[in-house]
């Protein structure tokens, strides 16, 4: 049986990791499978959680565990898509991964409220100093990333652009691409679960709750693929 190794609940989410949230959809898209086993970073491959062991085989990083999927398993969670929803979704996923993430990055971990809230209690018990190390090394990748250099309004400005993409992507429809869902739903799940989670309130929380129909996406994905966090999603 895969092993996807992940956070655990926490925020209100079935994973406070929105990379963890979508690789356990695609299992449950899949199929296939699979037990959760709780690790940290530091046992990963590539140092970030998720990462799955499948007939020992380790794999690190959600997009390439998706790959292990189909190539594995014979799974083509796309195969209703054509050539053009199939681009879109790729540049959809590239958007909310490269780029809503480090916003909520950014929410959860620089606004003070928000860590102590959250965030701190991942490090509770560990030796004097190692939260702050956690929460620098957090604020120096936001500065590589560059989103950190910006002030938080304008990291607000730009998320919820991101935002306002996604529901214009979005539409009526009730998934990304049309009718069913596709890989690119398990990313779009984990994100605006991430966004609209009521354990942080943020601006950006504000900013999605807006969007009728990014809350009602997130409630049906919940509701199909979480239905014991449906209550806590939006």
């Amino acid at each position: 049986m895969i092993t996807l190794f992940g956070f655990g609940p926490a925020f209100g989410l079935p994973d406070p990791s929105p990379f963890v949230m979508k690789t356990e959809v695609q299992f449950k898209m899949a199929g296939l499978p699979f037990k959760r086993e709780r690790r940290g970073p530091q046992a990963a491959p590539k140092g970030k959680i998720p990462f799955i062991e499948d007939d020992g085989v380790v794999i690190g990083d959600s997009t390439f565990i998706r790959r292990h999927i189909e190539v594995a398993h014979g799974i083509d969670f796309d195969s209703h898509l054509s050539a053009a929803q199939k681009a879109s979704a790729w540049a959809i996923e590239r958007m909310l991964e490269d780029h809503l993430y480090w916003a909520i990055l950014h929410a959860r971990w620089m606004d003070d409220a928000n860590f102590a809230k959250g965030p701190a209690h991942f490090f509770d018990g560990a030796p004097d100093g190692v939260r702050e190390a956690a929460r620098e090394r957090s604020r120096a990748a936001l500065a590589s990333h560059g989103l950190g250099r910006h002030t938080s309004g304008e990291v607000l400005y730009l998320a919820t652009c991101s935002l306002q993409s996604l529901a214009g992507v979005l539409g009526t429809k009730p998934y990304l691409m049309g009718d069913e869902p596709c890989g690119a739903d398990a990313t779009a799940l984990a994100m605006v679960a991430g966004v609209l989670t009521p354990f942080f309130e943020t601006p950006l929380r504000a900013a999605a709750l807006k969007h009728a129909n990014l809350v009602g996406y997130v409630q049906r994905m919940m509701q199909r693929y979480y239905p014991q966090f449906e209550s806590k999603a939006a």
